[in-house]
């Protein structure tokens, strides 16, 4: 940990007050697996109280929020966001060493939950309803309105990312929120909203409940008077979270994993395309929902295409963040064990391990680190191919022609991002048109995050969208008014 970091306040936020809970959790630096912090572990009791702050909240009786207009929280939104880059030094430390990011990521992490402030921010005060044309003697209108509690699940791999762009979205529509972050990593949330206090914004507006996610999060997702929940992880959880809010009949946004194939045809401009093909499986050490981590490639430039890739994958280096290296550590002790016995078992399958990445002398003992890799020479149907790795692996599958890499990249139960690099317009929309994913991009991956562009899968990987102009409306209900005259 670096001696300039600051450590945010490491309770709950309940009710604009920073509460000791009665047990507390260890945070762990992935770099090391040294303890890092401890901050509360929230049970139903706080959950409950974080609750009824955001309710009272929302009804008016704690604070202000419920009386500001749009135009109000707009200008909030946009002095928040002023605050962020103002902080982005301590902002990314605490993203750094909490998740074990390169720390050049870190930033642009900080850099994003700052733009998605600015967003929202310009966007609140143009949320609006629509007038439509019925009988001649009726006038019809339609309302956008905030559902009122809004509770967010959010995961460790982007603390900072993902707290822009569910806050924000809600606060701009006019809801208040219950923010359960990730036990492994919530040190930069605790900062922001540190921050976002300190700044004024009113009292239960937000409210930060730290814990695991079989108790904070099993208790906030089922709780009776939540209006509203997003949530970000696994599949799995994701059931068990959906589940628990249809008891109350809780609409629910999930966003929840991805085994992202990219399609590289022998037409490419292959200067553009390997550079981002790497960066897509290696970014945040491959933890990413929307990694590219199936590359799909044409015969006839297949040989050629992972010759170079193993020489880039060769040239990887895995360190501790700070030393921003090309890839950090994985998250904690049981996702790298995870990962390696999934590993172990592919090589015994005989799958082939082209190319590795390497250990940078410096990385510290006991950091979570789990080298870069490159597999090929994999079974059809194999679980490599279908299965979220959730690390630096990319699988290799070789097409003969257009309709048979459509079939591969369709040829998994997730569908969240796929990108297309080919020169050939017609081949270009025909196959974004086939994909089943949620977004699809042409001759890049990423769009370099894209604050202004929805976001969200189908299948496996979720349902309801997140960024953009849709992940604002999805904070909203409309109401429909109907007056005859």
């Amino acid at each position: 940990m670096s001696h300039a970091m600051t450590l945010p306040p490491q309770q709950a936020l309940i009710g604009g007050q920073w509460v000791n809970t009665a047990a507390t959790m260890q945070v762990e630096a992935p770099a090391t697996g040294e303890p890092l912090a401890r901050i509360a572990r929230c049970q139903a009791e706080e959950v409950d109280a974080a609750v009824q702050a955001a309710r009272q909240a929302f009804a008016g009786q704690l604070g202000e929020w419920a009386s500001w207009s749009a135009r109000q929280r707009s200008e909030w939104l946009l002095r928040f966001a002023d605050v962020i880059e103002a902080h982005q030094e301590q902002l990314a430390q605490l993203e750094c060493a909490d998740t074990g990011k390169p720390m050049t990521q870190a930033k642009g992490d900080i850099s994003a939950c700052a733009r998605y402030f600015r967003f929202y921010g310009g966007a609140a005060d143009k949320l609006h309803g629509e007038t439509i044309p019925f009988e001649n003697d009726f006038a019809v209108m339609t309302l956008r309105e905030p559902y009122g509690v809004c509770a967010q699940i959010i995961p460790w791999n982007y603390p900072a990312q993902i707290f822009g762009r569910c806050v924000a979205a809600a606060l701009a529509a006019g809801n208040t929120i219950v923010l359960k972050p990730a036990e492994d990593a919530c040190l930069s949330v605790l900062c922001l909203a540190e921050l976002a206090v300190n700044h004024s914004l009113p009292a239960g507006a937000l409210n930060v409940v730290p814990g695991f996610g079989y108790e904070a999060g099993a208790s906030l997702a089922a709780h009776p008077q939540i209006d509203h929940l997003s949530f970000t992880g696994s599949p799995e959880t994701g059931t068990q979270v959906a589940q628990a809010a249809a008891q109350h009949h809780v609409p629910v946004t999930l966003e929840l994993g991805g085994k992202s194939p990219q399609l590289v045809f022998a037409d490419a401009d292959l200067d553009a395309a390997l550079p981002a093909v790497v960066r897509g499986i290696i970014q945040n050490a491959g933890q990413t929902c929307s990694a590219g981590s199936r590359l799909l490639v044409q015969r006839d430039i297949a040989e050629s295409v992972v010759a170079h890739l193993c020489e880039r994958f060769a040239a990887l280096r895995c360190d501790a963040g700070e030393a921003d290296a090309s890839c950090g550590p994985l998250i904690n002790a049981r996702q790298k064990a995870k990962l390696e016995a999934r590993l172990a078992a592919a090589e015994a399958d005989g799958i082939c391990v082209a190319a590795r990445g390497q250990l940078a002398s410096s990385a510290p003992v006991g950091g979570h680190f789990v080298l870069p890799q490159l597999l090929t020479d994999i079974p059809d149907g194999h679980e490599v191919l279908k299965e979220e790795l959730f690390g630096p692996v990319l699988v290799v599958q070789v097409f003969e022609d257009e309709a048979e890499a459509l079939a591969l990249a369709n040829a998994t139960d997730f569908g969240l991002c796929a990108g297309i690099w080919t020169r050939d317009g017609g081949r270009q929309l025909r196959l974004a048109k086939g994909i089943r994913s949620g977004q699809v991009f042409i001759n890049n991956y990423g769009a370099a995050g894209g604050v202004e562009l929805p976001f969200g899968g189908v299948g496996r990987s979720g349902h309801g969208r997140e960024k953009g102009f849709e992940g604002l409306r999805s904070y909203t209900r409309i109401k429909t008014i109907a007056i005859k005259h």
